[in-house]
């Protein structure tokens, strides 16, 4: 299922718009991590980052055809091997992953979707006990550069409802300051 406004800018300026260090080391991405699944790999401006600071594998999905090759053509270029990168609806056929298998989840700009909760659900189903599901999305905010419409576009306490209703509990701080444009929430399950 392709998610509503989800269409995306040129490449170079997409990367303009994140801090990728600063996010990935709010959210503790880091060489704790093993295995991480990851929803909307994009032009992999957050999967090649990923891949690099984890020990395990990085699963990751597009919906876009496009988005798949793009990414597994940067990976192939920077000579990162650790990344499985798969156009899949996991909407329709889930992270395509064993329950309780992940260390992370991640989903970035994607919870302005039609069925934000049942995402969450799914993502609750493949982490372990002890694994998180990472969350970012734009800023509840009509000047930020980009984003979805503002009436879909979750503020951070719709997230953290959704999170509760899919069994999740806020690890930390509940809402993550990701300047310039961003805000972040990590989930555990209880």
């Amino acid at each position: 299922m392709k998610l509503r406004e989800s269409g995306m800018p040129e490449e170079s300026y997409w990367q303009t718009l994140f801090d990728v260090g600063l996010i990935l080391d709010r959210l503790e991405i880091d060489d704790r991590l093993r295995d991480v699944v990851e929803l909307g790999c994009g032009y992999g401006t957050f999967t090649l980052p990923v891949a690099r600071r984890i020990l395990g594998t990085l699963r990751t999905y597009d919906i876009d055809a496009d988005m798949v090759e793009r990414t597994v053509q940067r990976a192939a270029a920077e000579g990162i091997d650790n990344i499985d990168c798969e156009q899949r609806d996991v909407f329709l056929h889930g992270f395509g992953v064993r329950p309780e298998s992940q260390d992370v989840c991640l989903l970035f700009n994607i919870l302005h979707c039609e069925e934000p909760l049942r995402l969450m659900s799914e993502a609750a189903r493949v982490v372990r006990p002890t694994g998180s599901i990472n969350v970012i999305h734009w800023r509840f905010d009509a000047t930020t550069p980009r984003g979805p419409s503002m009436d879909i576009r979750p503020r951070p306490e719709q997230v953290v409802k959704w999170g509760a209703q899919a069994g999740l509990t806020v690890t930390g701080s509940r809402v993550i300051d990701l300047p310039p444009w961003h805000y972040g929430i990590r989930f555990h399950r209880p």
